[in-house]
């Protein structure tokens, strides 16, 4: 028989040499073998253990603020870039000097923005993010539904306010100017001085609501300036002007003699030959202004007494231009100054159309005169006949007939600028005793001197 080997299951044991009474004993981790001997224990520092925990706070906090600012951060910007809550087109008005605060209080409260805690933050963002760019400013701003918080920082820091228009007609004195701009309610501010005669110029500007009328006025003046420079560098040459303030006055009664576009340049003609010739200018537009200054009425008809007094303007008693301009002329008639009509022409005389007839002789002036006496009397006739029981001219001299000239408060007078009657008495005849003599046009028929 042979002998066989049994399989015998392995010794089962343990690390400290002493067999294990059960397979489930043997499973167990050993004991760690001891300290040797002479080594001593290493105590755990307090001071690294507490750093070690500010360490970890910190960082913990740390991440906290990160998350919360990320949070905050999201939050906000959803709130800069989403709708507002404006459902209707809004006006808002900012005066000069409102702070900040006071500007987010005003838009909560219109509705213009939902939390005016959300419009701080994202301001003072983009304010830090753009310094310099990104500053509220005053005036009156239109906000349409549902603008954003970004568009009303863009709004109010580009300055999109809504602009109103001042149109200052051309030939009104800067008195009368000034007066038009006190009775504007969306300016502000008194003015500290009438500006000088001829310096203002006569457009229609935009203007802020709040915008002061000393600022407008230095607009106008700065504007001035810039239209007389250009318009003086295209000058034609030969022009019997020494400097850009004669082109001003000149421009200035050229303003006062025709309101229409096609007559400017070549009355301008008319006036500069006199002024070559030595003649005297005869405009009627002086004699009022020599005697009512910058409160003048214009269209006031004018007497034969006032037509002789004799004034620092009244263009019939001197000669050349007048010292100063009688109103503020308009871009038109300062380029019809300098660049004037080329031709003989030295009178013109209303026609009762509305425009005039333009001579070069006294024979074919008074010709013309002739025939606006005729148109005048018809005229006269048909106002009677509208107006019966008016009253007849009076017969002083120095006292306004009644349906005479055209004036600024009686537009149902229809005599369109009566020419002067200051011919020589081999001219014309002279006027009956008693009548009073009119004149709103220039029409000198005297002959130049040689």
């Amino acid at each position: 028989m042979s002998n066989l080997r049994r399989d015998v299951s392995p010794t089962l044991s343990r690390r400290d040499g002493m067999r294990p009474r059960s397979p489930a004993e043997a499973l167990e981790p050993g004991r760690a073998p001891p300290r040797p001997h002479g080594m001593r224990q290493r105590k755990e520092s307090r001071v690294v253990a507490g750093f070690a925990r500010v360490v970890s706070g910190v960082m913990t906090l740390a991440l906290v603020i990160m998350l919360a600012g990320g949070a905050l951060t999201l939050f906000t910007g959803h709130l800069y870039t989403r709708a507002g809550p404006l459902t209707a087109t809004q006006t808002i008005v900012i005066p000069k000097g409102t702070s900040t605060n006071t500007i987010a209080d005003d838009l909560e409260r219109e509705g213009v923005v939902s939390s005016r805690w959300a419009f701080m933050v994202n301001y003072l963002v983009q304010s830090r993010m753009h310094p310099g760019e990104v500053v509220l400013k005053s005036g009156e701003y239109l906000f349409k539904p549902g603008v954003s918080i970004r568009d009303v920082i863009a709004i109010l820091s580009d300055g999109k306010s809504v602009l109103y228009k001042v149109t200052i007609p051309e030939g009104l004195t800067s008195q009368q100017i000034v007066e038009r701009l006190k009775a504007e309610e969306n300016l502000t501010g008194d003015v500290a001085q009438i500006p000088t005669e001829g310096s203002l110029m006569p457009e229609t500007y935009s203007i802020e609501k709040g915008m002061s009328r000393q600022e407008l006025l230095e607009r106008m003046q700065a504007k001035q300036k810039q239209v007389l420079d250009a318009a003086w560098e295209r000058r034609r040459e030969g022009l019997p002007l020494q400097a850009p303030e004669q082109a001003v006055v000149l421009a200035s009664i050229i303003e006062k003699e025709t309101g229409r576009a096609d007559e400017r340049e070549r009355i301008a003609g008319v006036f500069s030959n006199r002024l070559t010739k030595g003649m005297p200018l005869q405009s009627d537009p002086t004699i009022l202004y020599g005697i009512y200054g910058g409160g003048v009425q214009w269209g006031k008809p004018i007497l034969q007494s006032e037509k002789d007094a004799k004034n620092a303007h009244n263009t019939y008693q001197i000669k050349g231009l007048p010292p100063t301009p009688i109103c503020n002329p308009g871009r038109p008639a300062l380029e019809a100054a300098l660049n004037p009509s080329q031709h003989g022409d030295v009178f013109f005389v209303a026609d009762g159309t509305g425009g005039h007839i333009f001579s070069a002789t006294l024979k074919d002036h008074n010709a013309a005169v002739a025939n606006w006496r005729k148109v005048e009397k018809d005229m006269r006739a048909r106002q009677s006949a509208a107006t019966p029981g008016a009253a007849e001219p009076a017969a002083d001299g120095d006292a306004a007939p009644a349906g005479a000239a055209a004036t600024a408060g009686n537009p149902v007078t229809e005599i369109p600028n009566p020419p002067a009657e200051d011919a020589p008495a081999q001219a014309s005849a002279p006027a009956p005793a008693g009548t009073t003599i009119l004149s709103e046009i220039p029409l000198p028929i005297r002959k130049p001197k040689k």
